[in-house]
């Protein structure tokens, strides 16, 4: 039986897997990064958030929806109006990893569907 701290020797982020929050965690971490790479973008081109949300055909309080780092409630499209109305690409990429569930039990099975054999 192992004594001590559990996650002694693991990652931070298996420490957010164990505890079920890692996506929780992930999302909140995003929405922080995107609002201030907006709200930086905003900055170098003079732009007032009257100015983007005119530009995103929004409501300014849409946009401080946008720029709120803790609101992760946001639409896909809306982040991308709100990155093109400041001159900016949205980039989203899926990267492949392990699948990892809660508490330590881990899939190794490869998530790539196979075809089915029946017919």
């Amino acid at each position: 039986m192992r004594k001590g701290n559990k996650h002694r020797g693991s990652d931070f982020d298996d420490f957010l897997r164990d505890e079920a929050i890692f996506d929780e965690v992930q999302a909140a971490a995003l929405k922080r990064a995107l609002a201030e790479a907006v709200e930086e973008a905003m900055k170098e081109s003079n732009l007032s958030k009257v100015d983007v949300a005119r530009r995103m055909g929004t409501s300014r309080s849409q946009l401080d929806r946008v720029l709120d780092p803790t609101y992760t409630a946001v639409q896909l499209d809306t982040l991308i109006k709100a990155a093109s109305a400041v001159g900016r690409a949205l980039g989203i990429s899926l990267k492949r990893i392990a699948v990892v569930y809660p508490r330590g039990r881990q899939n190794q099975r490869s998530l790539t569907p196979r075809a089915s054999t029946k017919r």
